[in-house]
């Protein structure tokens, strides 16, 4: 492509998204995968995992208000959250912002929070904050050893490949599940219905053979895969599914850009062809 240096991610075959680029910050095989950080012309920093993007400044708020916000004002009372995944920052800087007791995140790669308190203060500016307790280590691991029980399980994965592959399978879903309280919930991210709609049937097909509750929510971020992406919402009781904590909403006040009250309902109106790949009502 003339007119300097891009980065393009392949998406789907015969479509690529491209993005200009004004310096090279960081270039690197890690021991789990390859990382490269990235300043923009338009998107600010852009993040990518194995030359598939993870999140960018321009619209990262859109998938961590989602991922985190939805699940947060469905639950009464929340006192422990784990994260898995996330090495970015951004999902914890969302939840510190509820009144939770404890925060436990799992990164299976450390070089990605390091690179990202380095190069993305604003998703990792909450790292350091002493509710959030970081474990370096393989997340499949940590449900199966863990004896605590969380309220809220945020699975913020990269897609289903390499070091995230696990964070899929219909094992790891049981464990988090008993590792989740009576009223607890799990979200995660669930891929694109537009470029994997395969992969997200699959995800929604597991957590269906796991969970006695299962639903779906999405949200638009520009630059992922399609526009359209899919979070999966799961609960051991259905009344998760109609609350909304209007109250905490409303004492907390929170400067958001993407997620209001009125979101929070409405993400859960889905296209048809998105009911049908989540099997959902």
């Amino acid at each position: 492509m003339a007119g300097g240096l891009w980065f393009a991610e392949d998406q789907q075959q015969g479509l690529e998204l491209s993005f200009k680029i004004k310096n090279t910050l960081v270039s690197k095989q890690t021991k789990y995968q390859k990382l490269d950080i990235y300043e923009t012309y338009k998107h600010g920093i852009l993040f990518t995992l194995d030359d598939f993007v993870m999140t960018t400044e321009h619209d990262e708020f859109v998938y961590h208000e989602l991922i985190a916000h939805v699940p947060l004002f469905s639950h009464k009372h929340l006192e422990n959250v784990l994260i898995i995944g996330g090495g970015d920052g951004g999902t914890a800087r969302e939840v510190v912002k509820h009144p939770v007791t404890k925060i436990d995140m799992v990164e299976i790669d450390e070089e990605v929070v390091e690179m990202s308190k380095k190069y993305m203060p604003s998703l990792s500016k909450e790292l350091t904050n002493p509710k959030v307790h970081l474990f370096f280590q393989d997340g499949v691991e940590f449900v199966q050893n863990t004896a605590s029980e969380y309220d809220l399980i945020i699975i913020d994965s990269t897609d289903p490949l390499g070091p995230g592959e696990g964070l899929f399978d219909t094992e790891f879903y049981r464990t988090c599940l008993t590792a989740l309280k009576d009223r607890g919930i799990l979200v995660a991210q669930a891929e694109s219905p537009f470029d994997n709609p395969n992969r997200v049937e699959q995800i929604f097909s597991k957590l269906r053979n796991v969970f006695p509750v299962v639903s779906a929510y999405t949200g638009i971020i520009p630059t992922y895969p399609g526009g359209l992406w899919c979070f999966a919402f799961c609960c051991k009781e259905p009344e998760a599914l109609n609350f909304f904590d209007e109250a905490r909403y409303n004492a907390l006040q929170l400067e958001l850009r993407y997620y209001n009250k009125r979101i929070h309902t409405a993400c859960f109106a889905l296209p048809e062809f998105v009911k049908t790949l989540c099997q959902t009502e």
